[in-house]
């Protein structure tokens, strides 16, 4: 664009300095300032929206200290628990392992005490204050197993049945009333053996006589009735007397537990070795069961004598050793007796052998749980005579 230029004749002027004239405007307006009600309103909406979020802010920062304090709190009640678990949990390991010691310690202790009580010595103190009285009738018999108690002053006895089965040695699983056909030794070893108690001595009587003691609860009048015994003249005086020294209520004379099992028509009876066992603990301190310590034994006459294997037993129970059973072997041309242990206790074996003088014995591990020594009667072996002597 050309500026315009002046008309001939017109004057020209200079603009005056800071003359006011309309130019290109070159910037914004300033805004101007309100005031009145709109801008209170304004300035009252921003601050409660301010104040709000404030609010929130302090609402929220609350909400985060409660939940980090509760976090803190779980966490330490967890801690705590922990170590109360932990501290129990210990304790009960703690019990347990001394309970376990405990308990293998009384095991240990009763089984040592079962061993010293089988020695020669301890059984035959121990048999001094037992007696195995005999009512008999005929070829059979009715048993009183007694135990004169001179400590504590009293006598205790359990009457058993002739029909109660029990193993006979050298007869089998029979009647015991039937073992005194084979005369008195064979029914005390089945009376000792049955009970695990030692008897040594005996005394016969007349059936009346022996049922009349049960009925009245006194043994009074036995020893003056007296058949026939092994005892000696001072032994037979000596219990006489403390018999007629002990007061009726000192004496307690029971029946043996029994079931009867009625076969063919014949009543038999079965004895109920849990009841057994509690008399037996109380009367005679004989532990049954998982502390019977006591060997056992099954014998098989390999020999082809007639009624060795029953010897045999007698001598293995006199040994203290429980005989579970005797038959014969499957041939009768065994030279060497046979000694097999079965549980790897080779000592049971070596005491086997030591009773019976004579044996080889071999370890053949087994897993039944019936007998701990299984003996093969040979022709090498040499029955006792019937004083005692081999």
């Amino acid at each position: 664009m050309t500026r315009r230029q002046p008309r001939p004749g017109q004057e020209t002027h200079a603009p005056a300095a800071g003359a006011d004239y309309p130019r290109r405007r070159t910037s914004a307006p300033a805004a101007r300032e309100h005031h009145g009600w709109r801008a209170s309103k304004r300035s009252s909406k921003l601050g409660k929206q301010v104040r709000r979020e404030a609010r929130h802010e302090r609402l929220k920062s609350r909400l985060n200290d409660g939940v980090r304090a509760t976090k803190s709190g779980v966490l330490g009640v967890l801690q705590i628990a922990g170590m109360i678990l932990a501290g129990a949990a210990a304790l009960l390991v703690i019990l347990a392992v001394l309970a376990l010691g405990i308990n293998t310690g009384a095991r240990w202790l009763a089984k040592r005490e079962a061993q010293d009580a089988s020695k020669p010595g301890a059984r035959a103190e121990k048999a001094r204050e037992n007696l195995l009285i005999i009512g008999a009738e005929g070829s059979s018999a009715e048993f009183l197993a007694v135990r004169l108690d001179e400590v504590d002053d009293q006598i205790l006895g359990i009457a058993i049945p002739s029909g109660a089965f029990m193993e006979v040695p050298g007869q089998g699983f029979e009647r015991v009333g039937d073992s005194f056909a084979a005369g008195p030794g064979v029914s005390m070893a089945a009376v000792s053996n049955y009970l695990t108690v030692p008897f040594e001595h005996y005394v016969i009587v007349d059936l009346a006589v022996y049922q009349d003691a049960l009925t009245n609860q006194s043994l009074r009048d036995i020893m003056g009735n007296v058949r026939e015994t092994d005892l000696t003249p001072g032994d037979r005086e000596r219990i006489a007397d403390f018999i007629q020294g002990v007061s009726g209520d000192r004496t307690a004379l029971v029946p043996l537990p029994v079931k009867p099992i009625d076969l063919g028509g014949q009543t038999f009876f079965e004895p109920q070795r849990d009841k057994i066992a509690d008399l037996l603990f109380q009367w005679w301190d004989v532990r049954l069961g998982v502390e019977d310590t006591a060997v056992r034994v099954v014998i098989y006459n390999g020999a082809g004598s007639p009624g060795i294997a029953g010897i045999a037993a007698r001598q293995l129970i006199a040994a203290g050793m429980r005989v579970v059973d005797t038959k014969n072997a499957d041939r009768f041309d065994y030279e060497t007796t046979l000694i097999v242990v079965q549980d790897g206790n080779t000592e049971q074996g070596e005491q086997v052998r030591a009773a019976l003088g004579t044996g080889e014995v071999v370890d053949k591990p087994s897993d039944q749980d019936v007998a701990d020594v299984i003996v093969i009667i040979g022709s090498d072996y040499d029955p006792p005579q019937p004083n005692g002597s081999s």
